[in-house]
């Protein structure tokens, strides 16, 4: 097949390309910026906006599936930018996949858009989307993910999947921030004990591969989305320790009450809005209860569906990870 990749640069992206290659798809990326290592695999790349329907109908021209990665992430509270990106984009890949006859569409998109502010234990799918958001993030991706599940049909086929914490060796999200709120001494966790799941880089691309396959043939999974990742929640404090020291840093993870936390996100947040400053704040809503309920999933829908089981461990991605000098 030839498949369209947007957001191919990213984290996530990259990973899913490499797959799509080995596999002998013919490849197009979409991104905003050149990335010289996609460049380097020889893969065909457009460059563009999401938000610019012209520019993405164009890069889904002549391709028959359509991995969509690209979004914009974060904690930050500056909506334009989030619906942007998130929405629009996604309402002009779906435009152009229907304009240009690309059956096939894969949508990445984030389990909090289940997160209904409390604890989740073994939460499935059947979980429903909160009535209110704290973050644009969570909101945007929500409302992106209903246009996506509302578009399948027999002339395109759609699904959305929902990893959780991606990590790995290049990752330059999660890590990375993790990485300066350490060495800030800024790591302090409201519920350090609270268990959460993550995944393993290549375990997420192995789902979008998966979910690609499955609607190309039985399309068990057309019209849903599922939970992806590793299977093994571990508590907060856990899984950031191991993964600081994986990258060879010391952590300095501190307790801090709640009340604290949540008080501190109350005198933030209407100064960022006011401001309208588009960078993520230092504490927010949305970080507090991400960092303050339990968050781990039931796979059995991606596994029934998809053929989902992780590969690669928590311990042997660990392993990967500190043999990796790209996150040093």
């Amino acid at each position: 097949m030839k498949i369209l990749v947007t957001g191919g640069g990213g984290f996530l992206g990259q990973a899913v390309v490499r797959g799509l290659l080995a596999r002998g798809h013919g490849l197009r990326v979409f991104n905003r910026s050149g990335y010289p290592a996609l460049d380097a695999l020889g893969v065909e790349c457009h460059r563009g906006d999401l938000a610019d329907a012209e520019a993405v109908r164009s890069a889904c021209r002549g391709c028959d599936a359509v991995m969509h990665v690209g979004a914009k992430a974060g904690a930050g509270l500056y909506w334009p930018d989030f619906e942007r990106a998130n929405v629009s984009g996604t309402r002009n890949v779906l435009a152009a996949c229907r304009a240009e006859g690309v059956g096939l569409l894969v949508y990445t998109s984030s389990p909090s858009v289940a997160h209904a502010g409390g604890d989740i234990e073994g939460g499935d799918e059947s979980l429903p989307y909160p009535s209110h958001f704290p973050a644009p993030y969570p909101a945007t991706k929500a409302e992106a993910e209903r246009l996506v599940l509302a578009a399948n049909g027999p002339d395109l086929k759609t699904v959305a999947l929902r990893p959780h914490l991606i990590w790995g060796p290049g990752d330059n999200h999660l890590l990375p921030r993790l990485i300066q709120r350490n060495r800030a001494g800024r790591l302090r966790l409201p519920a350090p004990g609270k268990l959460i799941d993550t995944v393993y880089i290549d375990n997420a691309a192995d789902a979008h591969l998966l979910a690609l396959d499955d609607l190309a043939g039985p399309a068990r999974s057309a019209g849903n989305p599922y939970f992806i990742s590793n299977g093994e929640p571990l508590p907060v404090a856990e899984i950031m320790r191991r993964l600081l020291e994986a990258v060879g840093e010391t952590p300095r993870i501190r307790g801090v009450p709640l009340a604290v936390a949540r008080a501190a996100a109350a005198v933030v947040e209407p100064i960022w809005r006011g401001l309208r400053l588009k960078s993520d704040p230092p504490i927010s809503r949305f970080m507090v209860e991400q960092l303050s309920t339990a968050h781990w999933f039931d796979l059995g829908a991606a596994a029934r569906d998809l053929g989902y089981r992780p590969k690669v461990s928590i311990e042997d991605g660990l392993r990967r990870l500190s043999g990796s000098t790209s996150t040093s």
